[in-house]
């Protein structure tokens, strides 16, 4: 599943956690109404809400949704125990039954009695509970038909680690993959081979790794005390990338990570993760940018349907340009453009790369002998990138985010810190199509990256947006 899709379940549970105080709320009201005999259920119905009620009640759950974040109902129970998470939630609604005992207390509301309390909790327990229950079989059934799943590398080739590997494999519900170790040569090596596992490589060797292999998520299980140094290291390079990680236990000094704590098989893990913050602004991410590129889809389409039969008709070749590139966590995806160069253009790179006019690992030149002459129009006014709103659609880039770069582009990565841009969804545009394009050194782009990713928000996205329609008029930086 990925990082969208499970923002939106989060989210939608979120909502339905609040419903579900409601109708426990809305249940014992009405049990003590049947008790007193104050009013039939048809009238009931038929009251009023004063407003200063309806504001005390919406306050009241806005106090609850927090109160159910800070207990940790929101946060990832992949490798949690059931027990756990049935205990916080018993623990969150006894909170939340405590707090609206007081409120009445504040408030005078005396509706709010001690049977209507535990009504209240209890059902509202009950509901919670079955909730996360259903959630997790329903997950856990997606998992055992290989869908919602993470490759993991495990750093450490200790009994500690292998144990884990194997408590993770004996659990297909939770979806993982493992897919391999890393250390370095010592004196139960042996030991380690002998259980059947894959050593990926070496400890010196995992940036390579890292820039070359597809890895959700790493667990480090190194002893801190005599590899503290080397632990180090490697958190600081799945930082750097924008990889989250677990550790058994950490005690880094990271500068940007959040981190949160889980326990799985009786041991316990931090995870870090330095990418974009997760919650409601990343579901309207996503929500905006699906409707954004739909509408703009719609719109545009007799353009796109002229520009399709232009390119077919003044140059040999089909009209869109499909490209392997480098996106999310350096998961490669086609990216689809309008044909801007003759066909077999990646071909002859070799024999134009000299007149490269830009810095860095990126190929760019303003007049680049491989573009069509209508390609030269499409390329300054931007329409060539039109047919990325597929790739929007689709969910393999965002409106708003780093460009996707050719593989070719990321071999050429020369520094770490540059791929950090890879924790995010890559997008159609970012602050370098604002800021000057293909006129602007690569490691300033690259920093330009990782600025979007370190503040972002919706509003920033709104005004790349906007600032990218200026810049798109004026053909600023276009290459």
């Amino acid at each position: 599943m990925g990082m969208i899709r499970r923002q939106i379940l989060l989210n939608a549970f979120k909502l339905f956690d609040m419903l579900i105080m409601v109708v426990a709320f809305g249940t014992a009201t009405l049990q003590i109404l049947r008790e007193s005999h104050a009013v039939s259920l048809a009238e009931f119905f038929a009251m009023r809400v004063k407003v200063g009620n309806f504001l005390i009640f919406f306050s009241l759950l806005l106090v609850w949704h927090v109160l159910f974040s800070t207990c940790g109902l929101y946060a990832s129970r992949r490798l949690s125990r059931r027990s756990a998470e049935i205990r916080d939630t018993l623990k969150a609604t006894s909170l939340a039954t405590l707090l609206l005992g007081a409120g009445a207390v504040i408030f005078r509301i005396r509706m709010v009695t001690p049977t209507f309390l535990l009504v209240f909790g209890v059902l509202s327990g009950l509901l919670l509970v079955l909730s996360r229950l259903i959630l997790r079989a329903v997950l856990a059934q997606a998992r055992l038909h290989h869908r919602n799943l993470r490759d993991m590398l495990i750093v450490g080739t200790n009994a500690r680690a292998v144990d884990f590997a194997k408590n993770v494999q004996s659990r297909p519900e939770l979806g993982y993959r493992i897919i391999g170790f890393a250390d370095r040569e010592w004196d139960g090596m042996g030991k380690f081979r002998d259980s059947g596992y894959r050593l990926m490589c070496s400890l010196d060797a995992l940036p390579h790794f890292f820039r070359t292999s597809v890895v959700d998520e790493v667990l480090i299980a190194l002893p801190m005390r005599s590899f503290h140094d080397d632990a180090s290291r490697i958190a600081s390079l799945c930082e750097e990338q924008g990889i989250l990680f677990r550790v058994l236990p950490n005690l880094f000094d990271l500068k940007r990570s959040r981190h949160w704590t889980e326990e799985f098989g009786g041991q316990s893990l931090i995870s870090h993760h330095n990418g974009i913050s997760e919650g409601w602004p990343l579901v309207l991410k996503r929500v905006m940018d699906f409707a954004i590129a739909l509408t703009l889809f719609v719109l545009l389409s007799p353009i796109l349907l002229v520009t399709a039969v232009l390119i077919t008709l003044t140059s040999l070749g089909p009209a869109i340009f499909v490209q392997r590139r480098v996106g999310l966590h350096k998961r490669e995806f086609p990216v689809y453009k309008f044909r801007t160069m003759v066909v077999g253009a990646e071909a002859k790179l070799g024999e134009v790369e000299h007149l490269n006019e830009v810095s860095g690992p990126v190929f760019k030149i303003k007049q680049d002998p491989r573009i069509t002459p209508i390609g030269r129009f499409l390329r300054q006014t931007s329409i060539d990138e039109l047919p990325q709103l597929i790739n929007v659609l689709k969910g393999d880039m965002s409106l708003v985010g780093p460009r996707p770069l050719p593989i070719r582009d990321y071999e050429g990565f020369s520094e770490d810190w540059q791929r950090r841009r890879f924790s995010v969804r890559p997008g159609i545009t970012c602050l370098w199509q604002i800021s000057g394009r293909s006129s602007i050194p690569f490691d300033k782009w690259m920093e330009l990256d990782l600025q979007y990713i370190d503040k972002w928000s919706l509003w920033l996205d709104l005004q790349i947006l906007m600032r990218t329609i200026s810049a798109v008029l004026k053909g600023t930086g276009a290459a």
